[in-house]
């Protein structure tokens, strides 16, 4: 299992995005299921804290593969989540529960990540928070 992807989910769980912020490279590239790619820390920061606001998430029933010397990796895992706050194009937030399967693909150079891409179903998120 690739440690710092194993340090990254860890660190997301507890909530700490500095500890998130120390497995990634400088120029991260974020590609996120919905929207532009972010590129740098900065912009992933910024992102993880709008997300802080609106969600609040556990991953479980993780499982991460890793490929090709440690440099690519995959996970697979249940996000566990409340809806916190309305995010701006989406439905109202009322303290709704969602769980939902998602996944993320990464590169690492140097032990520390330079690519993020997360996939969930985005649809089947708005009919779990609009039920």
């Amino acid at each position: 299992m690739n440690e710092t992807v194993k340090a990254y989910f860890d660190a997301f769980n507890r909530g700490d995005v500095p500890g998130m912020l120390a497995c990634l490279s400088e120029d991260v590239r974020h590609h996120v299921n919905e929207g532009q790619v972010r590129e740098g820390k900065d912009l992933f920061r910024a992102f993880c804290e709008h997300m802080s606001r609106c969600y609040r998430e556990e991953l479980t029933d993780m499982v991460i593969f890793e490929v090709e010397g440690g440099r690519r990796a995959a996970a697979e895992y249940v996000v566990n989540g409340t809806y916190l706050a309305t995010d701006e194009g989406l439905p109202e937030a009322r303290g709704q529960s969602y769980r939902l399967p998602a996944g993320s693909f990464f590169t690492l150079e140097n032990g520390l990540i330079t690519r993020v891409v997360t996939y969930y179903n985005l649809a089947d998120w708005v009919k779990q928070v609009s039920a």
